[in-house]
């Protein structure tokens, strides 16, 4: 199992470089059968991280780019009347594959980003008086700019509660930069990319994710930071039971990726950052946003 989890990540290694530790939150979240969403400026390769990641993972891929003008029905399809049959069919969307990256998804209107939560949490979409079911596994791959561009409209607290994990490409290092700069296109390298495992092996490490044990003093550590969030001497509102959950599916996941069957406080401290604050607001006094106001919560909180 450690030698496929290798194997993956050197792959995706090959085509976004020097970003180790963001592949692994990535291929995490995956395990941990959760949404993605980066967040990051244009041209740092979110887009190439999700068609890295479908293709190496051996999954079904689809593209959509999220506009002001785009409307639900262009995410879930519609019925046509055909002449032929005289009959309305079905045509599917793009929502239906197993990983669908949502390109730049905050440049669509609210209503259509709400098109999003169903599909995203119960695996289906209702179209016409019909719930139709989408292909498993279904990943939802986000990109975001930020919010201070032109032609951004925040996602709603609905949505971004959705997704297991948030995180960010960043530029890269001067090092990393060069390879880029003598390398190879990285849209080539995504053609030449096999993939390194079958639906069953990636079923297998969702299932040993679930595997992973948590000991009571874990859980105890989980519920006293899910408190602390709920104080109100941190955040405006607390993180939701599912968010709590979350942490913990992410943080077994994170401890799998290490070679481990059971969770320490490090993978907690490691991914809740990542995993809870785009669930966040930071306190208007804290002077900081939520991901550094998290990680100041984590210092104040007694470990197990």
């Amino acid at each position: 199992m450690q030698s496929t989890i290798k194997a993956i990540l050197a792959q995706l290694g090959t085509v976004i470089v020097g970003k180790p530790r963001q592949l692994q939150d990535a291929l995490a979240c995956v395990l941990a059968e959760g949404h993605l969403l980066i967040e990051d400026v244009p041209g740092v390769g979110k887009t190439t991280l999700a068609h890295a990641l479908a293709k190496t993972l051996g999954l079904q891929f689809a593209r959509i780019q999220f506009t002001s003008d785009l409307m639900p029905g262009d995410l879930s399809g519609v019925s046509v009347y055909e002449q032929g049959s005289a009959r309305f069919v079905f045509h599917p969307g793009p929502l239906f594959t197993q990983i669908l990256l949502a390109d730049e998804i905050n440049r669509a209107s609210p209503k259509t980003q709400s098109a999003l939560l169903e599909a995203m949490e119960e695996q289906q979409v209702s179209i016409e008086g019909q719930t139709r079911a989408l292909p498993q596994p279904f990943f939802v791959i986000a990109t975001q700019n930020p919010l201070d561009q032109i032609g951004t409209h925040a996602l709603p607290e609905s949505q971004l509660d959705r997704f297991l994990m948030r995180i960010s490409l960043g530029y890269p290092d001067r090092q990393a930069e060069r390879l880029l700069l003598l390398g190879q296109n990285r849209r080539h390298l995504l053609d030449a990319l096999p993939a390194a495992l079958a639906h069953a092996q990636l079923q297998q490490l969702q299932a040993a994710v679930k595997a992973v044990h948590a000991s009571e003093a874990l859980l105890d550590y989980v519920q006293d930071l899910v408190g602390a969030t709920r104080s109100g001497q941190w955040f405006v509102q607390g993180l939701s039971p599912r968010a709590g959950m979350a942490l913990l599916r992410v943080a077994k996941a994170r401890a799998l990726l290490q070679g481990r069957n059971y969770v320490a406080p490090d993978d907690v401290q490691d991914v809740i950052g990542p995993a809870t604050a785009h669930r966040l607001v930071a306190l208007p006094r804290a002077g900081r946003d939520a991901l550094a106001q998290v990680r100041a919560m984590v210092e104040a909180t007694a470990l197990p």
